[in-house]
């Protein structure tokens, strides 16, 4: 990869975690809790959505023990339980926007690789087909994993929902433990690597196929 190609798909990455987070702060605002406005967290500017350990730290962690799944996140977007008009309610749908922006975003993704595609401005094997092909698998990864139900990872948020009052005490405690888990889920059990991957790549495949550009995808992923 070119350094212009590699600069662009950082980019679309970077805005790709960005928006997940930013969408959990206006779903929030519009439910009643300011808090990620008044933080200033209520935007796609990556820089006040950096986090040293889920931006930096642990993606190096796993591209250098060899991780087959590369992942992180940015700092998780503050919200006030307590301010939103119904606290369980919310606090799901607060959950699922972040997973399901990138959902969108992989969607997106595929429609402009689809026209740019199919009216020849690009290449099958061109910069611009790299790019938005990274950027649909990277959303695509995003929004499943997300939705594993280990605090503090989204789908955490939304089993809580579901959950009776002694129930959610105690999960709400593996929240403090939560990072260990999932580094242990990703890191010591190989299984667990392996089905989110064959996941990734079959919900990539089925959008490729729906949108007209799987061969497409499936080099830019064999590529990658």
């Amino acid at each position: 990869m070119d350094p212009l190609t590699a600069l662009a798909a950082i980019t679309v990455v970077v805005l790709s975690v960005t928006t997940h987070e930013a969408a959990h702060g206006f779903v929030a605002d519009r439910f009643g809790d300011s808090t990620a406005r008044e933080a200033g967290r209520l935007t796609l500017n990556p820089i006040p959505h950096i986090d040293l350990i889920f931006t930096i730290a642990l993606p190096a962690i796993l591209i250098l023990t060899g991780s087959p799944i590369i992942f992180g996140g940015a700092k998780p977007v503050p919200v006030n339980i307590a301010r939103l008009r119904h606290p369980r309610r919310d606090w799901a749908l607060v959950g699922a926007a972040g997973p399901a922006s990138n959902l969108a975003i992989a969607v997106t993704l595929c429609l402009i690789l689809s026209v740019l595609r199919h009216t020849g401005l690009l290449g099958p094997a061109s910069g611009g087909t790299e790019v938005l092909g990274i950027g649909v698998f990277v959303n695509v990864l995003l929004a499943p994993f997300n939705l594993i139900p280990v605090p503090p990872l989204d789908g955490s948020r939304i089993v809580q929902y579901f959950l009776g009052d002694a129930e959610l005490l105690v999960y709400r405690r593996i929240e403090q433990y939560g990072l260990f888990v999932i580094l242990g889920l990703v890191l010591f059990i190989p299984g667990f690597t392996k089905s989110v991957a064959a996941g990734v790549f079959a919900c990539v495949g089925l959008l490729g196929t729906i949108f007209g550009v799987g061969p497409e995808l499936a080099s830019v992923l064999g590529g990658s």
